[in-house]
């Protein structure tokens, strides 16, 4: 599996919308997408940090080099303050109860 972790500073307000962005393209049945995670840091509730993961790299990099996505990004940038910082990498390890 592959993906990115994102931290990421939303305007204030902008959690839901972020939230309803997130859940459309979950719905999409977008080829590779396994999971989103994200959480909102204790010490700053406007400070997110996202976990998407994918089946591989090659899916990734297909849908992250997509026109519909670069659009779904513009509009999800729009919700922050500035600048996402993007951590992609192999998931390399994986535990569940």
């Amino acid at each position: 599996m592959y993906g990115t972790v994102a931290r990421m500073r939303l305007k204030a307000g902008m959690e839901q919308e972020l939230a309803r962005q997130l859940a459309d393209f979950e719905a999409m049945d977008t080829p590779g997408f396994v999971r989103t995670t994200l959480y909102r840091m204790d010490a700053n509730g406007n400070e997110l940090l996202m976990a998407v993961v994918f089946a591989d790299k090659d899916a990734y990099v297909a849908n992250a080099q997509s026109p519909e996505q670069d659009a779904r990004y513009q509009a999800m940038r729009a919700l922050m303050e500035s600048d996402p910082e993007w951590n992609d990498g192999e998931v390399i390890h994986e535990t569940s109860a």
